[in-house]
């Protein structure tokens, strides 16, 4: 197999911090490797001195002659003069000379070179070039495409650097999380491209399914150097535990035996044989694997979360619009002790609106929201927190509070506090210019977490965190006690996370669903378009609070649950006679095709009220 990319003892670090060390590796074509590595690991950097924009303290990198590379950066750098059409058309240098040269072939007359060029044109497939990038910017929801770049968001800014990396179609395509800013039906689609591309790809991504998905090699960096497993994040997952218990295992042996060695080497006369002198080398080879930990560090988020009263925040024919744009229409909830709400949607659609509302940083059109006196929200936003560079990390969490209290009537310094987080002492003091992205990511939600909150908000919070850290956050949600609202685009952590959704569909319409977000996923998928709209229509009049209210079932609904178990098996007789029928080898075609049409119809009517009876057998 060719090697797209070779790696070759790799060092890079900053000042007195080291990144990573004699890194080697290679990708193959073909291959979909993804890189996964602890926050502060250097993924990133890695990344940008594979694609020339850094440079290595030391070691090489070596690519296939005659390869294209296309890179897209965490955070990209457009021609903010530039509109979106023009930043997007003219990156791609060659494809667009072509194009011109063609255009001036003709305004000329040049007929040779018009043959020369159409061939080329031919060849690249580019006639249909300009409509190619405005379907692939559409389909990332970029849609005024004579804006320019300055006036764009962060995540438009993503998007259309996404565009550019794609159109380039590179035969090794490096992306840097490439789902951040995007929403689930983009990283849904994106999904679906990279799994079809021929491009080779290496990635850096914190999106678990994607990887799981998409990728056929994962390489891990932690302590104890690089490791490729050929298989994709579930397979990674099982191998890694055998590899660590493994080492473990080594580590334990080598320990029984270095005790052994320890009394032999202090019993030694000091005049050495030479026989000796091999033991001596083994024993410091020994005690260097015996010393060897395995890094099993992990946060420790057991804050206390304060006492919640009954009251907790209730919607109460709330309505908000933004000029002709309308975010939520007559909305009305209770809010649940312990609830935890996954908030689902387009951007675009008001998610970001519906926390300021239930914050009080806007006020609604009309309606009411009032809030429990015992709420204490911690917000973490997608945008962060202003954190000075030039500060200390254990000022920034003193300034907050000297000492914090924890569950069990415990309470921690500040210092310690870090220590939990994964902040040891030596790094407590360090400016905070020296983190990575994902470790500030991980200080601000430190921050949200001190002041005991007992309703969370978590807008992206997965964003530039590392898997690890993710898994733990995942189980400190699970067991916390307080109420937690997420908006996310990371399935994975909605999954783990969720017992229930709110799906905003745009114009003030938020629909209700019990489960999580995969559930739902498999629900709309379920029903055929037909069926579709009997069930919206099903939702529409169930209200969001009724989903939460509705615990016992009535006497209508018994009724109701009785009729549909006589109804379906009266469908089922019916479908199983057309089943006969159409296997019975009639030949006449009329009557077969209104059979089949019959048959599909009753198919439908089945999934339709086994879908209500279900419902209704919850509430038994």
């Amino acid at each position: 197999m060719e090697v797209y990319l070779q790696v070759e003892h790799l060092t890079k670090s900053f000042g007195d911090l080291v990144l990573f060390t004699d890194i080697t590796f290679s990708i193959h074509k073909n291959e979909k490797v993804a890189i996964i590595a602890k926050n502060g690991a250097g993924k990133s950097t890695l990344l940008s001195i594979i694609s020339n924009l850094d440079t290595p303290d030391s070691g090489n990198i070596s690519f296939r002659n005659n390869i294209k590379i296309a890179f897209l950066d965490q955070n990209p750098q457009l021609p903010i003069e530039s509109s979106v059409f023009d930043a997007v058309y003219l990156s791609s240098d060659d494809k667009t000379k072509i194009i011109k040269d063609y255009e001036n072939a003709i305004n000329t007359e040049n007929h040779n070179l018009i043959t020369e060029l159409s061939h080329k044109i031919d060849n690249l497939n580019l006639w249909d070039f300009e409509t190619n990038i405005k379907q692939l910017l559409s389909k990332l929801k970029i849609t005024d495409l004579s804006q320019k770049i300055k006036h764009l968001s962060g995540g438009q800014k993503k998007r259309v650097a996404l565009a550019i990396t794609l159109l380039k179609e590179p035969d090794l395509l490096i992306l840097d999380e490439p789902t951040n800013h995007l929403d689930l039906d983009m990283i849904e689609w994106l999904e679906l491209y990279l799994k079809k591309t021929k491009s080779t790809l290496l990635m850096v991504t914190h999106d678990r399914y994607f990887l799981d998905r998409v990728c056929n090699n994962i390489i891990e960096i932690d302590d104890f150097g690089l490791f490729k497993y050929n298989g994709n994040y579930e397979y990674y997952l099982t191998k890694r535990e055998e590899r660590l218990l493994n080492k473990q295992s080594e580590i334990d042996k080598a320990k029984n035996l270095f005790s052994k060695e320890l009394e032999w080497i202090r019993r030694m006369p000091k005049a050495r044989s030479t026989k000796a002198k091999y033991r001596i080398d083994a024993f410091y080879d020994l005690k260097d694997v015996a010393n060897q930990r395995i890094a099993n560090q992990q946060i420790e988020a057991n804050v206390l979360s304060k006492r919640l009263g009954n009251k907790i925040v209730n919607f109460k024919n709330v309505y908000k619009s933004f000029d002709k744009l309308t975010i939520l229409n007559n909305f009305t909830y209770d809010f649940q002790k312990g609830e935890k709400v996954c908030i689902v949607g387009n951007n675009g659609t008001g998610k970001s609106t519906f926390l300021n509302l239930l914050t009080g940083n806007i006020n609604p059109d009309k309606g009411e929201i009032e809030i429990g006196s015992t709420i204490e929200f911690g917000y973490y936003k997608q945008d962060g927190i202003k954190i000075n560079d030039n500060e200390r990390v254990i000022d920034v969490v003193t300034n907050i509070a000297e000492f914090i209290e924890m569950d069990k009537g415990k309470s921690l310094s500040a210092s310690a506090f870090l220590n939990k987080f994964l902040f040891p002492p030596e790094k407590q003091y360090n400016l905070v210019s020296k983190l990575s992205g994902g470790e500030k990511r991980r200080l601000y939600l430190l921050t949200v977490l001190i002041k005991n909150p007992n309703f969370l908000i978590l807008d992206e919070p997965t964003n530039d965190l590392d898997i690890m850290t993710l898994n733990v956050l995942e189980d400190f949600l699970k067991s916390y006690q307080g109420v937690v609202i997420i908006v996310s685009h990371d399935r994975y952590f909605n999954d783990k996370i969720a017992d229930r959704l709110f799906v905003f569909s745009g114009n003030g319409e938020v629909k209700g669903f019990e489960g999580n977000y995969t559930q739902y996923r498999n629900y709309k998928e379920q029903i055929d378009e037909e069926a579709l709209n009997v069930t919206t229509k099903e939702i529409k009049t169930l209200p969001v609070e009724k989903i939460a209210k509705s615990k016992k079932m009535g006497f209508n609904e018994k009724r109701e649950y009785e009729t549909l178990e006589k109804e379906i098996e009266e469908l089922n007789k019916q479908k199983l006679k057309i089943e006969e029928f159409l296997n019975s080898g009639s030949s006449n075609h009329n009557l077969l095709e209104e059979k089949a049409k019959e048959i599909a119809e009753i198919i439908a009517k089945i999934d339709n009220k086994e879908l209500r009876w279900l419902e209704l057998s919850e509430l038994l």
